[in-house]
């Protein structure tokens, strides 16, 4: 009885504790009529080089002091660089023609840069109560118009002022943002449920002098009515031309919960996403395993209806088809122990990948809980370097393996050491770009970390149980002289099989 009050007192304590608790990312943020929101800017990226970028790489408006947001391992990994920004909403106030900075004279260099950007097809991020900036796109299916996003928007765009002339760029230097909310009727708060963007490029007039306390545009000044649109006359990029940086606030009330405020991006379209080339090579994978299964199975039909119709003893002994092999199926390979290491790692992938899927379709990996998807990938990996070395261990002791201390070893650092090398030397070429994607050195030390504090010590404990465990008996004795293969023609060398099949299913796509 006094365990079982014990018990209850602790529910209750735990109660207030349970009700303030909430999942990364997915804590509603509620704002009165009037609040002050900062924006954030995050890098730009572009699918054309994957080489992101700083947001004030480039000569944008800055605050003073820059701001780095504190990012999680895979945000880091991602390239992702959080900061403050000169942007800024007052919640339910529609805001037209907000003077950002102006940019006095873009030097020869700064012209250059933003003109290498937009050549590349960068885009500029943003986040708006943890949702990102997206622009808004419509596809057609059935009749029905479909509301999607994409992610980002342009820096500029190259176009040609006459007919035949040559293109010139241009930089979308006016922003127009719509913010949704979905009002709570009783208290008045609202919560964001939609951060959308739609770029200009506008030459900006303004009266002189320029009055950077309360500037006063004349291209874009609702007391005149005069607002922005895409029939002004662009921005162009060029030295000793000033750029006027502006943007405009509308916020509108929607239907859409909070709750369900990620599902129109989860819509949204991706160009490094190429499904077609995805389906291409899983049909012809599937296809060929489908084409080698049939056949075995034939064979198999074949043999097995051949045994059924032998009626002598001598003939039901006589050695044909698979029983000619089942003697030196279960023999041991020559390389074994590399066998049993790539079994180990690729049980650690398979339970890498099994554990985060299931946390995925739980909801815990919320798209919301940005690399969120990439850390633990990383954690789960690494903690399943316990089932890497077990099942190493069994596999290797079932060929007759003595020395498991050095097949552990090799477990623990034959695959991540190459993917390490690989990934050091991509990092130090990144870093000559000069990218976000470049991986600090406090990153790095993670990483190790989890190596040789986590996978490493769990390889060596799941090796040493796996070890100790009695081998795993044949079902069938291998006969002690192992059969004679026939010499195979040039077509089928292992080589040329294992590249042609790497080649059809991964080539085609």
């Amino acid at each position: 009885m006094v365990y079982a009050m014990r018990a209850l007192a602790c529910l209750l304590i735990a109660a207030p504790l349970a009700q303030c608790f909430y999942l990364p990312g997915v804590a509603p943020q509620d704002y009165a009529r009037d609040d002050l929101v900062n924006f954030k800017v995050n890098k730009i990226s572009s699918t054309k080089t994957a080489l992101p970028f700083e947001y004030y790489s480039l000569p944008f408006c800055r605050p003073d002091p820059i701001i780095n947001s504190a990012e999680n391992l895979g945000e880091v990994l991602r390239g992702d660089r959080i900061l403050n920004s000169l942007y800024q909403i007052q919640v339910r106030l529609d805001e037209p023609c907000k003077v950002v900075c102006k940019l006095d004279g873009v030097t020869a260099d700064q012209a250059k840069q933003f003109k290498k950007k937009i050549d590349d097809e960068y885009r500029i991020n943003m986040i708006l109560d943890n949702l990102p900036a997206a622009m808004v796109k419509y596809r057609e299916e059935a009749g029905t118009s479909i509301k999607m996003y994409e992610m980002g928007f342009p820096i500029g765009f190259k176009a040609a002022t006459e007919e035949g002339g040559e293109a010139k760029h241009f930089i979308n230097n006016h922003l127009r943002f719509t913010i949704l909310y979905h009002k709570d009727i009783e208290t008045d708060l609202a919560r964001i449920v939609g951060f959308e963007v739609e770029p200009f490029s506008v030459k900006h007039e303004y009266e002189a002098p320029w009055d950077p306390v309360k500037p006063s545009l004349e291209t874009c000044h609702p007391g005149r009515m005069q607002y922005v649109t895409h029939g002004l006359a662009p921005q162009m990029v060029q030295e000793g031309e000033e750029v006027i940086f502006s943007y405009d606030v509308v916020f509108k009330m929607s239907n859409i919960r909070w709750a369900s405020r990620w599902d129109t991006y989860l819509l949204m379209m991706d160009d490094q996403i190429h499904w077609f080339s995805i389906v291409n090579s899983l049909m012809i994978v599937v296809f060929l395993s489908g084409m080698v299964a049939m056949i075995m199975l034939r064979t198999l039909h074949r043999d097995i209806s051949k045994y059924n119709q032998l009626e002598t003893v001598d003939e039901a002994s006589e050695e044909t088809g698979w029983k000619l092999v089942h003697g030196d199926v279960f023999r041991p390979p020559t390389r074994f122990g590399a066998l049993t290491v790539y079994v180990g790692t690729g049980v650690q992938i398979i339970g890498m990948t099994v554990v985060t899927l299931v946390f995925a379709v739980l909801g815990f990996l919320s798209p919301s809980n940005r690399g969120g998807l990439m850390t633990a990938m990383l954690l789960l990996f690494a903690l399943c370097g316990l089932f890497a070395g077990h099942s190493s261990a069994r596999l290797f002791k079932m060929f007759q393996g003595t020395d498991w201390k050095s097949n552990t070893l090799d477990v623990a650092f034959l695959f991540p050491s190459v993917v390490f090398v690989v990934f050091f030397v991509l990092n130090l070429l990144i870093w000559g770009q000069k990218s976000s994607g470049a991986v600090p050195f406090g990153t790095l030390f993670a990483l190790f970390f989890l190596w040789f504090g986590i996978s490493v010590p769990l390889v060596f404990i799941g090796s040493y149980f796996g070890f100790k465990k009695p081998a795993v008996e044949d079902p069938v004795r291998t006969n002690k002289i192992p059969r004679q293969i026939p010499e195979q023609t040039w077509y089928m060398h292992p080589s040329l099989v294992i590249l042609i099949g790497g080649v059809f299913p991964f080539g085609a796509g």
